[in-house]
């Protein structure tokens, strides 16, 4: 929801100024304590959502990362727990709020009504109603972590069916219940008329999930991340069909359905549609938990940049203030939530997760945008050049030049790598090109490089839990030849 605006009851040359001010905040870039009407007259435009997730150091309080939001014309906001600090900066500021209840919290959540109950006494009911939660998300892409699968899959609707009871009995009967779920819930999703939910989990989670939602008029939250699809098959996707700026040419018409797609975003939406019709709930409504795309990465982490960054989130936002629905539902009104407020630095994994964010943690912007998706193109100042290393070869090594103090992990992290794919490892065994040295280290940067190029266009990433680093120096020596990111 819009922030609050003074109704000026003084002189037409007062209110002109006041406007005036407003417009200048706008366009110079200031950030203020509270949205600046710039293009949304009495506060009637409601913007993207955003995640506000909170690993990093030195971000600002929650009272200035609520300002911040503001300023930049977020309609509402997702947090990850029941953080009672953010919560109460939300408190009167109108702003729709979700928050997430964490994976471990599900098993006994779905086995205990008492411990559902407590659960929003301690964390729900105190801040209600001054802070406005219309979403209790049950989980964070549960269905992705298959070694919770026994204890937490089939104990999501339960803890929601709880939960519901729970918050019935505090009197708090205006939160809708949901869970997020990343596009790998799929087994298919192309062409969207394709869809369909994976065989693990279509009939035992997917399906009671889809009645409940269903029966309490809640949402299907997806996380569709364009650039990840993109990044994995630049080859056949262009990245200007991805940033919502793709020519006629490179539209894409649906086979089994003839309906024609302008967007990558789109046909990720559509899949999911298509998957809840196959089991029989194609009219539950959609929201988009999580989207954006990174300003940053690693080395050989393609079109991560500011100017891809921004081109993807500004029109996203200018697109979903049309309420455009998709080509299966158009018109369709679908919350969206932008990933993510800040550049989190510790978060773990590449480059790309500590980059998705619309301001640094020392509150300047990455880059300009309004999320109300109202302000004119031609007013935002250029853009940088894709400055990113899209051309350029990149491997995967052991971090700190090589030299590492836990032996033990570095082995552990190896022994992992060569245990993945085909061949991972081949080199290094007796008798192969990198064999020699035969010392831990070469060996872990030749396992590191080789898993990593093996799987990283499907999500594998050079992390090894901080034991790697990406570099754009050939690490290949003598007749050992380190595959690279372009071969």
């Amino acid at each position: 929801m819009a922030a609050a605006t003074m109704a000026p009851s003084f002189s037409h040359r007062a209110a002109a100024a006041v406007l005036l001010a407003a417009a200048l905040a706008c366009h110079l870039n200031v950030v203020v304590a509270v949205k600046p009407e710039c293009h949304c007259p009495g506060g009637r435009c409601r913007g993207l959502g955003v995640n506000y997730g909170t690993v990093a150091d030195d971000l600002p309080s929650a009272t200035r990362s609520v300002q911040l939001l503001r300023a930049a014309g977020a309609g509402a906001v997702k947090i990850y727990d029941a953080n009672p600090g953010i919560l109460r900066a939300l408190a009167g500021t109108g702003l729709p709020v979700a928050i997430m209840v964490p994976n471990a919290a599900i098993p006994s959540l779905a086995s205990s009504h008492a411990a559902a109950e407590d659960w929003v006494a301690a964390n729900l009911a105190p801040h209600s109603p001054a802070t406005r939660v219309m979403y209790l998300l049950v989980g964070n892409e549960v269905l992705s972590n298959r070694a919770i699968a026994g204890s937490t899959w089939r104990a999501i609707v339960p803890a929601m069916a709880n939960l519901h009871r729970a918050l019935r009995a505090h009197g708090i009967r205006k939160v809708k219940l949901g869970t997020t779920l990343a596009m790998g819930a799929l087994s298919a999703s192309y062409p969207p008329s394709a869809g369909a939910f994976r065989d693990d989990v279509a009939e035992d989670v997917i399906r009671p999930l889809l009645r409940f939602l269903n029966a309490t008029r809640s949402f299907y939250f997806v996380d569709a991340y364009p650039y990840f699809a993109w990044a994995a098959n630049r080859d056949t996707i262009s990245l200007d069909y991805a940033l919502f700026q793709g020519a006629a040419s490179s539209h894409y018409v649906d086979p089994g359905t003839g309906l024609t797609y302008t967007n990558l975003l789109d046909q990720m939406l559509d899949a999911v549609i298509a998957a809840m019709g196959k089991l029989g709930y194609g009219n539950v409504k959609l929201a988009v938990s999580e989207t954006g795309w990174p300003s940053g990465g690693d080395a050989g982490e393609a079109g991560a940049n500011v100017r891809n960054a921004a081109t993807y989130n500004r029109n996203l936002a200018a697109r979903m203030s049309k309420n455009p629905g998709t080509p299966a539902r158009p018109g369709a009104k679908m919350p969206v939530f932008l990933f993510s407020l800040y550049n989190e630095d510790q978060k773990p994994g590449a480059g790309t997760e500590r980059h998705w964010g619309l301001y640094y943690p020392n509150q300047t912007k990455v880059y300009e945008i309004d999320l109300t998706g109202q302000r004119p193109s031609r007013s935002y100042p250029p853009l940088p050049p894709a400055d990113d290393t899209d051309s350029s070869p990149a491997w995967c090594v052991l971090a700190g030049g090589g030299k590492a103090a836990d032996k033990k992990a570095v082995q552990d992290a190896l022994d992992y790598a060569c245990q993945q794919g085909s061949g991972t490892c081949t080199a290094i065994q007796p008798g192969g090109a990198c064999y020699e040295p035969d010392t831990l280290d070469a060996h872990a940067s030749y396992a590191f490089n080789s898993y990593w190029q093996q799987f990283r266009n499907a999500g594998g990433t050079c992390f090894f839990n901080g034991l790697a680093e990406t570099t754009t120096k050939d690490p290949s020596y003598g007749s050992c030849k380190f595959p690279s990111s372009e071969d």
